[in-house]
């Protein structure tokens, strides 16, 4: 279950229950409403943290994430972006054309941390304050599985956010542990002495 608690950073561990959360977000159809993370339970979430609408390199991840929407909603999960901007300045944001700077109509949730409650708690509130770009991948139970923190100048990768994805759901599929640059449809391994010897002696 999601941590109710205001425990701030240190609630932040994979393994564990990341901090609910409740706060106003533009969805998918430009309707204005007041969400909680914890609506999501029994589907997995990946949540990211942007620095800040009408930039550079946030929209190009906005779009890239939405363009994959499909294929995360196809694997039972939902997409949640969250910055320290307001539900007005995201609003405006998605009515300005794509070839303008803007995002467009795009189809999940942009949360607005305007009291940066949020960023604080998942750690990737920086000194300006605004967000590092944080992605969290949370499983049906409200357990954190994986998350990577890039700085300001860098994009993610949304192919490699699926991939992981994929390995969270063969490791509870399967009780198999997934190796290096494991995709989905390769052979994953037992967490044995034995298991590790045979997919080396398989993959050298």
């Amino acid at each position: 279950m999601y941590d109710e608690e205001d425990c701030g950073c240190s609630c932040v561990q994979v393994g564990q229950s990341v901090p609910d959360f409740k706060a106003k977000a533009v969805l998918g159809n430009d309707e204005i409403k007041e969400i909680s993370l914890s609506d999501y339970l029994g589907k997995y979430v990946v949540l990211f943290f942007y620095p800040l609408d009408f930039t550079f390199v946030c929209p190009t991840e906005i779009l890239a994430f939405n363009r994959s929407l499909p294929e995360f909603n196809s694997r039972n999960a939902e997409l949640i972006g969250i910055s320290v901007d307001s539900v007005n300045a995201h609003w405006a944001w998605k009515q300005m054309p794509i070839e303008k700077g803007g995002i467009g109509a795009i189809q999940y949730p942009l949360v607005a941390d305007l009291t940066k409650e949020i960023s604080l708690a998942y750690n990737v509130l920086l000194d300006p304050g605004i967000s590092a770009r944080g992605l969290f991948i949370i499983d049906r139970e409200g357990i954190l599985q994986s998350y990577t923190v890039n700085n300001l100048p860098l994009g993610r990768n949304v192919s490699e956010a699926l991939r992981i994805l994929d390995a969270v759901q063969h490791v509870e599929a399967h009780g198999e542990v997934c190796p290096a640059n494991w995709i989905k449809g390769q052979e994953a391994m037992s967490a044995t002495p034995e298991g590790v010897s045979r997919y080396l002696s398989m993959n050298k």
